[in-house]
């Protein structure tokens, strides 16, 4: 399997700093080409969020260099990827945390993480940053932490009840904030001829599920060029409804 990779990030219409950071790589492996990518979204006052959010990115980038290769000489566990990606988490959650005090400042960050390789995907999440898959249709493999999500799954709100919460972007979970996260991961077969999108929340507020298929499907999304075009695209239609947030979008097309 081959993999195609973009990604575009705006500071949106309102933010003095872009608080978004992300990564995106392909690396070739004893087990075939693979697919990384991680996308923090941070928060802070005194323009820190993008210090929580690119601290968090250069750890996963670095896991990435660094351990993957040897992780890859061997059949990939699941267990191994949970325990590397939660300990990165609960390390730098204790970071940041710590950093914040020492500056009198809260801050933190979202984080999204995938791996692809030819025949699985290894994704992690905190907050309410997301993972999409696009096929034959459009599938979102992540689960919002965030306090309207979960009012969503326990049937309290709708789901067009919560594009409109004022409470939308609070978060259940995130790292730096709290004594203790919980990262989710998610598991499971990596589609041939298929989109793999990571976004912030920036993104996703004010394009609709169909726009989101129609302008990063497989079939409009055929080189780094286009893919990217799209992607900018998207964006500028987001800042036209004003979207308040920072935007960022990181695409993976496999073939």
């Amino acid at each position: 399997m081959n993999y195609i990779v973009a990604a575009d990030t705006d500071i949106g219409n309102v933010k003095k700093t872009n608080q978004d950071s992300y990564y995106a790589a392909v690396y070739s492996t004893k087990m075939g080409k693979m697919a990384f990518a991680a996308l923090c979204d941070g928060m802070g006052g005194l323009a820190k969020g993008e210090v929580a959010s690119a601290t968090v990115i250069a750890a996963f980038k670095n896991w990435a260099i660094e351990r993957l290769p040897g992780l890859s000489e061997t059949e990939l566990a699941d267990s191994v990827i949970r325990s590397d990606w939660t300990n990165i988490v609960t390390e730098y959650n204790e970071k940041i945390k710590v950093y914040g005090k020492s500056q009198g400042i809260n801050l933190g960050t979202t984080i999204t993480a995938a791996l692809f390789t030819e025949s699985r995907y290894y994704i992690l999440n905190v907050g309410d940053t997301r993972c999409y898959e696009l096929s034959s249709e459009l599938k979102i493999l992540t689960r919002d932490q965030s306090v309207v999500a979960r009012e969503v799954e326990l049937g309290i709100i709708t789901e067009e009840q919560a594009k409109v919460d004022p409470r939308r972007s609070v978060l259940l979970q995130c790292i730096g904030a709290l004594d203790n996260v919980y990262p989710e991961m998610f598991f499971g077969e990596t589609k041939n001829n298929a989109v793999y999108m990571l976004c912030s929340d920036g993104f996703h507020h004010e394009i609709s599920r169909e726009e989101l298929f129609s302008g990063l499907e497989p079939g409009v999304m055929l080189n780094a060029e286009q893919m990217t075009a799209n992607i900018r695209n998207l964006i500028e239609i987001d800042k036209q409804r004003h979207e308040r947030d920072n935007i960022t979008v990181v695409a993976i097309r496999t073939f």
